[in-house]
């Protein structure tokens, strides 16, 4: 504690070395999530005493999904006696990451942070994780009872170094009242870039003041639809069977994103919202665009603000190719090594209450989020929701029928969160009538450097 420092404490401290440990142990656990009480090196608080072991949990959850989970945490507290768990909202995933390795190896680290999936690699190069195969093995956890597309994100080498919890694919939202108005079938949306071309150009022609389809400048966005048709984000199997030394897509593949926006563009049916996301979902909520895709996490707030009737479809691909499927978003658990054995032990109690079929159940009706234990989708409180919003079905079918590759397992590599960045640069410039072929090539490029930088990083 920082008033150690004082040269009267110091002197305190000396004479009162076991109490004030543990009395250290309390306070720098203070709103973090609560572990088990078991034995450790450092002092556990009596046997005679209420106190609870406290484990702080750091969060990435906004908005509507912070109520969720933050309910969720306080079931928890209250359902037990030796457990506190203290939420504590950390900002954005690029902010709570950028956080973490600021005070990784420090007093001030929390027990258990919420990642990014695409911060993996960052997490796992750190040093300062304990992987949670250790618990799942000590304990006898059995992980294959979770939703086998989510854990095929999160296995690297037969090791699970975090545990899954939320996790998102993208959708296609459409407006079923558009394509109606406009004579197409609203119960049958287009599955490919070229369906989605025509669909655009009758809804336009329909209402000049509505555009077709909208896709915002994300990088996430783009990696799903080169999944989806097959393609590798970097070579080495995305990373699966060794360190990624360039991207992995053929110019046909990551050309023919470029081109199908700009087909559009052209044809004045593209709505261009750049980075953007909100003002995208708010365009669709207005009316001005028929079509968007989004993560599913957003399905319950864009159906309960529509005032029209809310479509969910998987998203496209090319038409001369064959649907792959959806790779994982969302983030993942990951437990901090430089913590108690005991305040470990209970992050690890918290991390199987979460997967646990009733509060997947809640969690994934209250947010959208998949449910990663899948018998939670059994759940009465599940099926009344599906009953009342059908739509919240379609996201799941998407994910269970992913085809199971290296192309949607994802890829795992510290740089992706640039990567990110350098495709989304490159998306923006096509949007705003940059040319294709040029564009491309120089994000390749990009892509590659940053690839190579990585790698020259860590003295690969």
């Amino acid at each position: 504690m920082k008033k150690w420092l004082t040269v009267g404490f110091v002197i305190f401290l000396t004479l009162v070395l076991a109490a004030c440990t543990n009395a250290e142990a309390s306070e720098d656990q203070a709103e973090t999530e609560t572990s088990t009480n078991q034995e450790t090196e450092t002092p556990t608080p009596s046997e005679d005493t209420n106190e609870k072991q406290v484990v702080t949990f750091w969060h990435a959850m906004g908005g509507a999904a912070q109520g969720a989970l933050e309910k969720i945490v306080d079931d928890y507290n209250n359902s037990q006696d030796d457990i506190q768990v203290n939420a504590e909202y950390q900002g954005t995933y690029d902010e709570a990451l950028t956080k973490f390795h600021t005070v990784a190896g420090t007093e001030t680290a929390p027990t258990m942070i919420q990642v990014f999936e695409i911060g993996t690699m960052s997490m796992i190069n750190s040093g300062h994780i304990e992987p949670i195969q250790n618990y799942v093995d000590k304990d006898n956890y059995d992980m294959t009872g979770l939703e086998e597309n989510i854990i095929n994100y999160y296995k690297i080498d037969d090791t699970f170094y975090s545990m899954p919890f939320n996790s998102s694919t993208p959708v296609m939202y459409y407006n079923k009242d558009a394509f109606e108005a406009a004579g197409l079938d609203g119960e049958t949306p287009p599955r490919t870039f070229e369906e989605i071309m025509e669909a655009s150009k009758a809804i336009h022609q329909n209402n000049s003041e509505m555009k077709g389809f909208a896709l915002q400048a994300y990088g996430w966005l783009f990696e799903q639809l080169l999944a989806n048709q097959g393609a590798l984000l970097m070579n080495n199997d995305n990373g699966r069977t060794d360190t990624p030394t360039e991207i992995g897509f053929t110019e046909e593949q990551g050309k023919s994103i470029f081109q199908w926006v700009e087909t559009m563009i052209e044809e004045e049916t593209f709505a261009n919202y750049g980075t953007d996301g909100d003002s995208m979902v708010s365009g669709f909520l207005a009316g001005d665009v028929a079509m968007f895709m989004q993560s599913s996490a957003s399905a319950r707030d864009v159906i309960d603000n529509a005032d029209f009737e809310v479509g969910v479809a998987f998203i496209p691909h090319p038409e001369n190719t064959e649907r792959e499927g959806v790779v994982i978003g969302g983030a993942s658990l990951w437990m901090v090594d430089d913590k108690d054995q005991a305040e470990k032990d209970a992050a690890w109690e918290f991390m199987k209450y979460l997967q646990t079929k009733e509060v997947q159940a809640e969690w994934h009706v209250e947010t959208g989020y998949f449910a990663i234990n899948p018998e939670a989708y059994n759940e009465e409180l599940v099926k009344d929701a599906y009953a009342e919003m059908p739509q919240l079905r379609v996201t799941v079918d998407q994910l269970q029928s992913t085809t199971s590759s290296y192309a949607t397992q994802g890829a795992i590599m510290d740089m992706i969160p640039e990567g990110r960045r350098i495709i989304e640069t490159a998306l923006e410039t096509v949007y705003n009538g940059g040319e294709v072929d040029e564009t491309y090539q120089n994000a390749v490029d990009q892509l590659n450097q940053s690839i190579e930088s990585a790698n020259a990083a860590r003295g690969e």
